[in-house]
């Protein structure tokens, strides 16, 4: 077999079916974006592994919203002020792990969460979508549907992250993530692929909108190109304190 070959018409075919599939999932998730953004909220996004990457494509991209913010696993050690001996690398299936990355962020009435998870059972990633919920703001989940309904919750609740979602974007990742079968077992990751494409369509949804309204969308230029610096600082001014812009 050969696997670029095959990979490729893969990530195609998932690409064409999350695009099928999901619009409407997208569509909704958009909007509920739209509406937080026009409303002066922060778009708060959070996964752990390699769903940080779906995280990044939300948060600070060039292209993207500004009004955006990441929580990550490592805030308690980059904006709290613990030592770095103290990061449990199993700290995403600790509930209390929530609580104190929750904890180091300005989280207000009109702000929405997007949470990235492709198994959806972690601890830290039910908890916190629990904690968002007690404070009764918008969520929305990229998850696979597949592995998801397949594994038992490492939350104490026994709840996964898509029965606590407002909107469920379905990455449409088979159980376990790789999707070619080889003599030597399951390979190629594509949770990465399609969830990267699912927060990147949600947010052209939501730029769409705001421009339909009359509004003038605030997004990011990239870093390296002139005037740049002015056009994102000015923007970013507006959300002083409530977003977090470089790559830690």
């Amino acid at each position: 077999m050969d696997l670029v070959t095959a990979f490729a018409a893969e990530a195609r075919s998932r690409l064409d079916d999350l695009v099928a599939g999901q619009l409407p999932a997208i569509r909704r998730a958009g909007r509920l974006i739209a509406d937080s953004v026009r409303a002066g909220g922060v778009v708060q996004a959070y996964g752990t592994g390699h769903s940080e990457a779906v995280a990044l494509e939300v948060a600070g991209r060039a292209g993207g919203l500004i009004p955006t913010n990441r929580l990550t696993l490592r805030d308690p050690v980059v904006l709290g002020g613990s030592s770095p001996a103290d990061f449990d690398p199993l700290a995403e299936r600790d509930p209390q792990t929530a609580h104190q990355v929750l904890a180091l962020h300005r989280i207000e009435p009109a702000d929405i969460f997007v949470i990235a998870s492709n198994s959806g059972g972690n601890g830290s990633t039910v908890e916190m979508a629990r904690l968002v919920k007690k404070r009764s703001l918008p969520l929305i989940v990229i998850t696979s549907l597949a592995h998801t309904s397949a594994i038992t919750s490492r939350h104490p609740s026994g709840q996964r992250l898509f029965e606590l979602a407002d909107v469920v974007i379905d990455n449409l990742a088979p159980y376990g993530d790789a999707v070619l079968e080889t003599e030597h077992g399951p390979v190629c990751g594509i949770s990465s692929i399609t969830s990267a494409l699912a927060a990147q369509l949600m947010i052209a949804e939501a730029i769409g909108l705001l421009s339909a309204a009359g509004t003038i969308p605030p997004t990011y230029l990239s870093a390296n190109i002139p005037g740049a610096d002015a056009h994102n600082d000015a923007l970013v001014a507006r959300y002083a304190g409530r977003i977090r812009t470089g790559a830690l």
